[in-house]
């Protein structure tokens, strides 16, 4: 199935309240589910689409590669840390690339 043909089911109410579940199946296999009332169209369940670097993202998080965020919004600048008895981290990472 191409990104072009979606396919789609109409469902009535009743039957999408009876078979929650297996509709939620349809749409995370990429179906598009309408549901109607009477007969008459009033709602789409369609599932998320994402990007390539989403999905990348997603499936480094289920793969235990990266954390999601604790907090969500932008992360802070960035202020160098006292280590060693109040020597910045950046005069050390210094002190350490000049040694080498």
């Amino acid at each position: 199935m191409t990104t072009r043909e979606i396919r789609r089911a109409h469902v009535g109410l009743r039957e999408a309240n009876q078979h929650f579940s297996r509709i939620m199946q349809r749409v995370r296999a990429g179906e598009e589910v309408v549901l109607t009332e009477r007969g008459e169209p009033f709602a789409r369940i369609v599932p998320i689409r994402y990007s390539r670097q989403e999905a990348v993202i997603r499936q480094m998080v289920k793969e235990g590669l990266l954390r999601p965020a604790e907090k969500p919004g932008i992360m802070p600048d960035w202020k160098p840390r006292r280590v060693r008895g109040g020597i910045l981290s950046t005069q050390v990472l210094r002190e350490e690339r000049d040694s080498r």
